[in-house]
């Protein structure tokens, strides 16, 4: 009973990761920014409060893509300024390691992967503007998230799973993360007001 049982499991595991990848990803998506938190107060003054910024991105990859914050500060000009990268993917390059990590956990890493910060690349993102001490709320969270996040599973723990507990965090509704990451920035956008 137990074999047929570990099977079964195996197999539905497996239908699940091939159903959450038969969609296709669209065009970039227009890079959308709010500026609306219900934390903020009406008297800050708008350079302030344009100062810290969170982004929720995709980019498209040779699979099905990956979904990945950028965070930190921006210029005057509205640029960022030595943004930093916190997202989760096998943590190795080999693709075999990657393969593995449909079936089995693997060892993950939770900052930048090669092609996170090239616009040309970016298929969704959603920038949320913050002010200092969302930012340093924020900030925390991820760096706990880091700390704690050291599997990656395609279907059990993988990149949106990850941002969704971000998004979480600053009181978002999140999608479901199986979806394209593509599809799950967008949807998360859509779900918030953004």
């Amino acid at each position: 009973m137990t074999l047929v049982s570990g099977r079964s499991t195996i197999v539905a595991l497996l239908a699940l990761v091939a159903a959450s990848c038969q969609s296709q990803d669209n065009k970039p998506q227009p890079t959308f920014v709010s500026n609306d938190r219900a934390l903020r107060t009406a008297a800050m003054p708008a350079r302030a409060a344009q100062q810290h910024f969170i982004e929720f991105r995709s980019r498209y990859a040779l699979t099905y893509g990956h979904s990945y914050v950028i965070f930190g500060r921006l210029n005057q000009a509205g640029r960022m300024v030595n943004p930093e990268v916190a997202g989760l993917a096998p943590k190795s390059d080999d693709p075999n390691v990657y393969v593995l990590g449909h079936v089995a956990p693997v060892p993950a890493s939770t900052g930048w992967t090669d092609g996170d910060l090239e616009d040309a690349y970016r298929s969704a993102s959603w920038r949320v503007l913050l002010t200092e001490a969302e930012y340093r709320k924020v900030v925390a969270s991820i760096r706990k998230l880091q700390a704690s996040s050291p599997l990656w599973h395609a279907s059990l723990y993988n990149c949106n799973a990850f941002v969704a507990d971000i998004a979480r965090s600053m009181g978002y509704k999140t999608p479901g993360t199986w979806l394209r990451p593509q599809q799950f920035i967008t949807k998360l956008r859509e779900m918030n007001g953004g």
